[in-house]
């Protein structure tokens, strides 16, 4: 979720005192920071991925499956792991008592090979974790849990957050919450599932992924290419249609974990909630195409600018600044050394936008971008895919010069298509079809005719559409071609690139569609909508046996 560390974390009240403090000393830690950085060259491309993983306890003789507080017991068994070097992989805590997050022990280089190594350390990975695991727990890459810190947001807001997603209408549905509406009348909407704590969003696990560029103009770039590539990456990953023993009418996280961490007063009603897509581009190639007003704070901009930075890098720092931060601990008041950027990384990291710009850190780390819309998967060979295509698609667009930029305000219309029902099959998105970069880019206007896009379906965008746009699986193929990979390497990556067109053109399940497919299948479903206390122990039992490797599922995997 961001800025994780342990400490002793300050009241609310106590945190809001600090707050000029820590928002004046951040932005004078960014200044100073980027003044160091900002003409860093030629760093070498790595990258890493981020899973999370949910640890779920199936009491079998019960058929039941619940969520296992114990990540901080499991967390600590693996860090002593890792202290003695027995780990291929890094834990971490996430916000959730159940959740943990894992990534590799060292990032994985730009030798197109080492895609090769994904699949086995997320293999590994869960081996490594078992012995950490009592009788009956699993680990399993769960976007969201079917039946089921935080309180600062609600005390900022001076009131619960308020979490609405449509419910799934079937023939017997019946008006979720109806003993609720009186006394919450203003917060319970009819026919919607109702969710009023912060854990309902920030306890989803995603598949995040972190690149290093060459310099800060190249991070800007990848920034921009992959905000436009961020709604289009959640629907074809849609992974959690199910909440509090519900069946939604939604196939994404993005709506119930956007209002979960909104800590907006009714009076900031206007602006962007904390959780949510860039607020613009950040190259000069995409300036003319932010087309949405920013809210920014303008003494730290001028402030910005008179050190020097240039006018959107500004902008989007000035934009993080409007916040408050949310947490404090009294270990962190008073930085520790003049390379101390905790108070720049507080306000940062609780802004958690789909991409994000991340600066260089104390150690050997450039400028970096970390891509976050993707939901997790339940097999490794399916994390690895997506997390891979991922890295394919940048070096493809850096490669090939390629400009897939639109409106920004287009980016915000598919976001909200990305997380309906069936996206992926019924759904259509604005995409570039004019590929090749312009160098008179500058000169146009957002609505010419050069400027051009379209609404393209998601098989179209992935496979491509005759005349309008290559595709970009087929473009991904045109690049692999022209490098030197050997044969094994080339073999698993044409499986990972066959899964995407697949689940692309319909002729496979998205994890969404599947896990909605197999509530509506269950014998004891009822045709309202209610995900019950033994259909959700076998979805997940299901669900385990597949990321095992015990159980096929050709209508999700195919013969993968």
């Amino acid at each position: 979720m961001g800025l994780l560390t342990e400490g002793t974390l300050l009241s609310w009240q106590e945190t809001k005192q600090w707050a000029d403090y820590v928002k004046r000393h951040g932005v004078q830690q960014f200044i100073k920071l980027f003044n160091k950085q900002r003409d860093r060259v030629n760093d070498v491309f790595i990258w890493g991925d981020e899973t999370e993983y949910a640890i779920i306890k199936f009491e079998h003789d019960k058929k039941m499956a619940r969520v296992s507080l114990r990540s901080e017991e499991v967390l600590d068994h693996m860090n002593m792991l890792e202290n003695l070097g027995k780990l291929s992989s890094l834990w971490h805590p996430e916000l959730g008592a159940y959740m943990v997050e894992a990534m590799p022990s060292k990032p994985y280089s730009g030798l197109i090979h080492e895609l090769n190594m994904v699949e086995t350390n997320m293999r590994t990975r869960r081996e490594e974790i078992k012995q950490a695991l009592n009788q009956g727990e699993s680990l399993m890459s769960l976007t969201s849990f079917p039946r089921a810190i935080t309180r600062n947001i609600r005390n900022r807001r001076r009131k619960k957050v308020i979490i609405n997603v449509p419910i799934y209408k079937d023939q017997k549905t019946l008006t979720p919450h109806e003993n609720l509406q009186d006394e919450k009348s203003e917060r319970v909407v009819k026919n919607h599932i109702y969710m009023d704590n912060t854990i309902f969003g920030t306890g989803c696990c995603s598949l995040q992924v972190t690149l290093q560029a060459s310099n800060i103009q190249e991070a800007k770039i990848l920034h921009d290419h992959l905000a436009v590539l961020s709604p289009i990456m959640m629907a074809l990953s849609a992974s959690s249609p199910a909440y509090r023993g519900y069946l939604s009418d939604r196939d994404c996280r993005w709506s119930v974990i956007v209002n979960s961490l909104d800590d907006r007063t009714d009076e900031e009603r206007g602006i962007k909630p904390r959780y949510s897509s860039v607020n613009s581009y950040l190259s000069s190639e995409g300036e003319i195409l932010n087309d949405v007003e920013v809210v920014f704070d303008r003494r730290v901009y001028k402030e910005l600018r008179d050190a020097g930075v240039d006018h959107l890098l500004s902008q989007h720092v000035a934009h993080l600044f409007i916040r408050e931060p949310l947490f404090l601990f009294s270990e962190n008041i008073h930085p520790k050394s003049e390379d101390d950027i905790f108070h720049y990384e507080n306000i940062h990291s609780t802004n958690w936008q789909t991409v994000r710009l991340k600066v260089p850190s104390e150690g050997s780390s450039g400028w970096r971008v970390e891509f976050r819309p993707m939901e997790v998967q339940f097999t490794d060979f399916e994390n690895a895919a997506y997390a891979v295509f991922i890295v394919l698609l940048t070096r493809v667009i850096l490669s090939l010069n390629m400009d897939l930029l639109i409106p920004i305000s287009k980016v915000d219309e598919n976001y909200e298509e990305a997380e309906k029902r069936d996206a992926v099959r019924s759904g259509t998105f604005w995409f570039k079809t004019n590929i090749k970069k312009s160098k008179k880019a500058k000169d146009k206007t957002c609505c010419s005719d050069e400027w051009s896009y379209a609404k393209m379906t998601m098989n179209e965008i992935i496979n491509g559409k005759d005349n309008l746009f290559p595709g970009l699986i087929p473009l991904i193929r045109r690049f692999l071609r022209r490098a030197a990979v050997e044969v094994d390497t080339l073999r698993t990556l044409q499986k990972y690139l066959e899964l995407l067109q697949h689940r692309a053109s319909g002729k496979l399940l998205t994890t969404a569609q599947w896990i909605r497919e197999y509530i509506l299948d269950h014998p004891d479903y009822r045709q309202d909508s209610v995900v019950t206390e033994r259909i959700n122990y076998d979805l997940l039992c299901t669900a385990d046996r597949i990321q095992r490797g015990e159980l096929k599922s050709p209508r999700l995997l195919g013969s993968f």
